[in-house]
């Protein structure tokens, strides 16, 4: 039936695009809590749009936070059950002025689609709708049992989602999750995902004075919070981009001999990826280890930010009282992110500078996770993939977390498929963040071959 549902999406692919593009007008920034109705809408867009598709049992769940959405369709009785995941909220768009064309006012450009979150996660969540409506329209009924969990907050650490998988162990069990939220490893490369390096994140704030103080008057001796963190963090790594938190690389296990060799085999080249992807005059990090095992294998720390003090334009000649960064720590396989938590607020208490009282928070913390290649549903997802694009598919690694993945293992007990159709210039995060359109519409046909073919 594969041939007919690839007719379906090529007849329906106007309708399907314009209804990514009414999604992507949300402007459902979950970290900002004047966006709270819009993280509202967007929770309905993803009811209405599970409805329409055929799905049955379509609630929002209200949380501590914000709505979860959940829909399934069990009528296959001995037949596997996927669990479908992705989230409809997104990152602010700042900085405005970068963005060619306004951020939730999606655009058609040369092939792709612009607008915030249309790579991140809405167009690739959305392709497991479509998928799904896709099936049923043309067969009248799904050949997997399918269940649907759909969160507004990955972007801001998935506490709530993370809560509601612990406790309805039974509600979402599942022999496989599914998530398209990673990318492709190169245009036209089917890619599936199977490790994810895990995140914990920090807040780091440092206290001087009791107030505000003039630089005039009390510089030389009183302490400055914003010196004292960049003193702070900048030992926290060597010159060659060595970790100093004592027992960081202790559980580090190194990826297997036949992984890295594959990862030989790839098409990256060094310099396209300095150039294309970072923008910079140089690449940095651990020189002992290659690029992809820097990025997908290794352990990081970085800042993502400091503020404090005065930044307005102008001059004010002030010594702030308080000051405050962000940083994180990026895990692989092995490494348990309670450990790390404790290895930090140590190396933070006994590295204070003189004069300073500071707090670590712990705003987030996921594990990392490797899925087994050879388990039935990665190979079928394999083939599946192979089908749309024509060529082998090939198994990487991602340097970035998706804490749900971890979740899903640890609580469900199932392996994910990892199945995106991103690209790496995407953009996520970014100004002028975009999804190739053709991947949209290769995205809908390779998820409803991997349902058929997982079915059977």
């Amino acid at each position: 039936m594969s041939q007919a549902t690839d007719a379906f999406v090529w007849e329906n692919q106007e309708r399907f695009l314009d209804e990514l593009k009414q999604f992507l007008k949300i402007p459902s920034i979950s970290t900002l809590p004047e966006h709270r109705p819009d993280i509202d809408r967007a929770a309905e867009f993803c009811a209405a749009s599970l409805r329409k598709a055929g799905l049955e049992n379509v609630e929002i769940i209200p949380t501590g936070r914000h709505p979860l959405v959940y829909a399934d369709w069990l009528h296959a009785p001995g037949k596997p059950t996927v669990l479908c995941y992705g989230h409809y909220d997104v990152q602010p768009p700042d900085p405005l002025e970068e963005w060619k064309t306004p951020p939730f006012e999606p655009s058609v450009r040369d092939g792709n689609l612009y607008a915030r979150g249309s790579a991140d996660d809405k167009g690739q969540m959305l392709m497991h709708i479509k998928a799904v409506e896709t099936l049923f329209a043309v067969n009248g009924t799904l050949p997997v049992n399918v269940k649907f969990l759909i969160e507004g907050e990955e972007e801001v650490g998935g506490a709530s989602i993370a809560k509601y998988v612990s406790a309805n162990k039974d509600k979402l069990k599942a022999d496989v999750g599914l998530v398209s939220d990673t990318a492709l490893y190169a245009e036209g490369i089917p890619t599936l995902c199977i490790g994810l390096r895990g995140l914990v994140y920090f807040e780091v704030t440092a206290v001087g004075a009791g107030r505000d103080l003039h630089s005039g008057l009390y510089g030389g001796c009183a302490p400055n919070p914003v010196f004292g963190l960049i003193e702070l963090l900048a030992k926290a790594k060597n010159e060659k981009g060595v970790i100093q938190v004592p027992g960081i690389y202790e559980d580090v296990e190194p990826p297997a001999a036949a992984e890295l060799e594959s990862w030989k085999k790839l098409p990256f080249n060094e310099i396209d990826f300095l150039e294309r992807e970072v923008g910079a005059c140089r690449l940095t990090g651990e020189t002992d280890f290659s690029v992809l095992e820097r990025i997908w294998a290794r352990p990081t720390l970085e800042v993502h930010g400091i503020a404090g003090g005065f930044t307005g334009t102008g001059a004010k000649t002030v010594i702030p009282a308080k000051a405050t960064a962000k940083v994180s720590f990026r895990l692989v396989p092995k490494q348990d992110p309670e450990k790390v938590i404790a290895s930090f607020r140590e190396w933070v208490r006994k590295n204070t500078p003189d004069g300073l009282q500071t707090d670590v928070t712990v705003l987030s913390a996921s594990p990392a996770v490797v899925v087994n290649p050879d388990h039935p549903a990665i190979r079928t997802a394999a083939g599946a993939f192979s089908d749309i694009l024509q060529q082998e598919t090939v198994f990487i690694r991602s340097g970035g977390s998706i804490p749900i993945v971890g979740d899903f293992a640890t609580h469900l007990g199932i392996p994910t498929v990892l199945m995106g159709f991103g690209l790496p210039d995407d953009g996520l995060h970014s100004p002028n963040e975009k999804f190739k359109i053709q991947n949209y519409y290769n995205g809908i046909m390779t998820v409803a071959h991997f349902l058929e073919q997982y079915g059977a």
